[in-house]
């Protein structure tokens, strides 16, 4: 029976309810009652000749049990309202009453003990009813859930008054929650009630005479046989309701919230369980192991853990294996979130595989639990995974834990901020983990990450001293640390935090698996840029997202007949590009602060009126074979340019992650923007996109419009990762895959790398490129 701050009581009420302060409070309630008395009953809202014509239908429309001869009702937070005593005199004699406020209890079985004898009034807190398991037809709640759900409060009362109301119901009972229908209650009562529950919503009518203002809503629960999952139902004319507009939207809108997600569940959508949901049979008998199963879920809530999670549960698909572990936990650091084993489903089965465990349980770390450490989040998991552990798991043995490390050894933060476009910024300075003794994980890299999309590096760079690198004094330096002494190892330690502002970026190497992944596909093209080179042409490439500004400062570096222009929307980005990783420009290196999308438009418009043709004229191609005829070699212009673009590369991420793309945002890959991108290319122009997301069925869509677009499409897919790199070539002709190899060589005779190790891993990852058939 909680106040709203919108109902206006009488001033003698306004008085008394500033005794209540805290509506959750025993005494406030006590010393309420107290001063009020038994016998001059308060109604919050929706007395009862508003109440009556909409309640006693739905009464009496309830089956009667078969082991009495009327309903058994239940009124918890009953206090001294007279509905009780309304319905009693109406014929439903079976009720009782429950409100921990012992001063009401006693003063309201004092008014009724002789005029409604069979009337029950007991002293019981409604989060904690001491009834059985399905005692009662009707749960009769009048502001009682309200009262619960002031916001400042949260929702872990209101959540453990639903679960009992939910277990003291029979089947087939109905629980009437008669409230102000304010959307942080909405948002809890109807997912409290999915599966197994027939919901409608119920609009009460309002005195005549009163203006419009918070109305009361009635929500009827009926708890069913099955755990089917059903829409919920609306009683009411929505154009017609007349009451605060601020209530009315926000009901509006938690109604269509909830309705949205019964229905991704009904279309079998890909959606995220809550516990509560899956222990009641959403998804199956969670106390019986079904081979195969994965499930989605969410772990915890407010008041009842410290954190929140996602995860994942999945029974081993082969369950006659012999398994180390019936159930067991396996914790992904948000820093590894977005890899692919543990963000594709492909890639959790062979998790599970690795486990031996027959039901294993996925927890994907995030920005929020950074804070805390793994013993905490151990110790906050446990009590929510112990209801998904199978029944015949051994009750004497605790769930094992096991945790992906997110490989970095030291971290500390350079640079944190943020941008109206971007939203926050971290920069951090990280070592990583070096068990495989590889040399250069033993270097400090700089990594900038965006915390809309919390699990991905967005750039990460090398640090060197002075931006300069030498591999055999870095080695040999190295050596001398490991021998050193525990004493010694800490000495150089804090040297090395006190001399920590002299390293900077070195752009003769590749961090990023993507960026050697994007350079390789330029082999697609590498006979049209070996022509160019060798005529002294120079080629020119649009970077659209500049990021750090690594990818262009690195082809900037080994690429010195290359014209680059980076595209950024945020200024800050450059600022802190410049500041932190060592960006500069030249002649052969501009950044434009400018919309991609526009930019690239706008391209091909002033091309078009400065009457400059876009594609090289067919008739300047040499006379070489096409591959069609089985020829390694794809055509090229002997010494003639046109002012196009040869190679545009998107690397944007997405603001909306409600498209299901984190990179690139959804209208970098909309049909018009892809027909622009290929108009403003060169006839043997290479368009490359770094695509990034966990649903095949969008990548197989953005795949299906980038083939009405270009010719032939390439893609390679990033080993271990999520990224799939997409190249769509302009011209008709193209190289066959088994030429790859021989292209990925001649590529690496015009990229001056600085390192043997970069020019392996692009030619490697060349031999990966797949044509899209």
């Amino acid at each position: 029976m909680g106040k709203k701050k919108n109902q206006q009581p009488s001033a003698s009420t306004g008085d008394l309810l500033n005794t209540l302060g805290d509506f959750t409070s025993k005494e406030n309630w006590d010393n309420f009652f107290t001063i009020r008395g038994s016998d001059d009953s308060f109604e919050w809202y929706a007395e009862w000749p508003q109440l009556r014509d909409s309640l006693l239908p739905i009464l009496q429309q309830q089956p009667l049990p078969s082991s009495s001869s009327s309903l058994q009702i239940l009124v918890p937070g009953c206090g001294n309202s007279r509905l009780s005593e309304h319905l009693y005199d109406a014929g439903f004699g079976d009720i009782t009453n429950i409100d921990f406020s012992k001063v009401v209890i006693s003063g309201m079985l004092r008014r009724n003990v002789r005029d409604r004898p069979n009337m029950r009034w007991r002293v019981m807190d409604m989060t904690q009813m001491q009834f059985p398991d399905d005692t009662f037809d009707v749960v009769l709640d009048k502001g009682g859930l309200d009262a619960l759900m002031e916001p400042e409060l949260g929702p872990q009362l209101g959540s453990k008054y639903l679960s009992e109301v939910k277990r003291v119901l029979k089947s087939g009972g109905k629980f009437i929650c008669l409230t102000l229908a304010e959307s942080h209650v909405l948002g809890l009562l109807f997912p409290k009630f999915r599966f197994g529950w027939n919901v409608c919503l119920y609009a009460i009518p309002q005195k005549p005479s009163s203006k419009p203002d918070l109305r009361t809503f009635m929500v009827v629960a009926e708890k069913e046989c099955s755990n089917e999952l059903h829409q919920i139902m609306s009683c009411y004319d929505h154009s017609s309701l007349a009451c605060n507009p601020h209530q009315a939207s926000g009901l509006l809108e938690a109604l269509e919230s909830e309705n949205k997600i019964r229905g991704e569940y009904l279309s079998g959508s890909d959606v995220l369980y809550s516990l509560e949901d899956l222990q009641l049979g959403a998804k199956g008998d969670l106390t019986k192991l079904s081979p195969g199963r994965r499930v989605q879920l969410t772990l915890g809530e407010q008041g009842v853990s410290r954190f929140c999670y996602k995860a994942v549960l999945l029974d081993a698909k082969q369950q006659s294996g012999a398994f180390t572990f019936h159930c067991g936990v396996f914790i992904v650091p948000k820093t590894r979130a977005h890899e692919w084993l543990f963000s594709s489903e492909e890639g959790q089965w062979q998790v599970v595989e690795s486990s031996k465990a027959a039901r294993l349980i996925m927890v994907l770390l995030e920005t929020s639990h950074s804070n805390a450490d793994m013993e905490d989040i151990q110790k906050d998991l446990s009590p929510l995974v112990k209801p998904l552990a199978p029944a015949d798991n051994d009750e004497g043995n605790q769930i094992p834990f096991m945790t992906a490390s997110d490989g970095v050894k030291q971290r500390s933060i350079v640079y944190q901020g943020s941008s109206s476009l971007t939203g926050p910024i971290v920069i951090e300075d990280v070592v990583y983990q070096n068990d495989d003794g590889d040399f250069s994980r033993s270097l400090p890299f700089r990594r900038l990450i965006f915390q809309r999309t919390e699990d991905l590096v967005q750039s990460e760079a090398l640090l060197t001293r002075d931006g300069l690198f030498d591999r055999g004094a870095y080695e040999t330096e190295m050596k001398k640390a490991s021998s050193s002494s525990k004493s010694k190892r800490r000495g150089a330690q804090r040297r090395n935090n006190e001399s920590s502002s002299k390293m900077k970026v070195y752009h003769g190497y590749l961090a990023s698996s993507y960026h050697t992944g994007i350079i390789s596909g330029f082999s697609l093209i590498s006979s049209y840029l070996e022509n160019v080179a060798s005529v002294g042409n120079g080629v020119k490439a649009v970077v659209l997202g500049l990021g750090a500004g690594l990818l262009p400062m690195f082809l900037h570096g080994c690429m010195q007949f290359m014209q680059i222009e980076a595209v950024e929307l945020d200024p800050i980005m450059l600022t802190l590009a410049r500041d932190y990783f060592s960006f500069t420009e030249d002649e052969r290196l501009k950044v434009h602060i400018a919309d991609g999308i526009q930019f690239v438009w706008d391209y091909g418009s002033l091309s078009a009126a400065d009457n400059t043709p876009l594609h090289i004229n067919k008739d300047a191609l040499s006379n070489e074979v096409l591959s069609s005829n089985g020829s390694c070699e794809v055509p090229n212009p002997e010494g003639q340019r046109s002012t196009a673009i040869d190679i545009i590369i998107v690397d944007v991420d997405s603001s909306d992650s409600s498209s299901g793309l984190r990179c690139p945002a959804a209208a970098f890959v909309e049909e018009s923007f892809l027909r622009n991108i290929k108009d403003a290319l060169s006839e043997q122009g290479l368009f490359v996109i770094n695509l990034v997301s966990r649903s095949p069925g969008i990548k197989d869509a953005v795949i299906s419009r980038m083939k009405e677009v270009f010719s032939h499409l390439f893609c390679l897919q990033l080993e271990g990762e999520v990224n799939l790199v997409v190249f769509g070539l302009c011209s008709e002709a193209h190289i066959e895959e088994d030429c790859i190899p021989e292209a990925a060589l001649r590529l690496d005779k015009l990229l001056k790398f600085k390192h043997p190790e970069i020019s392996q891993s692009v030619t490697d990852a060349a031999k990966k490129l797949r044509r899209l058939k």
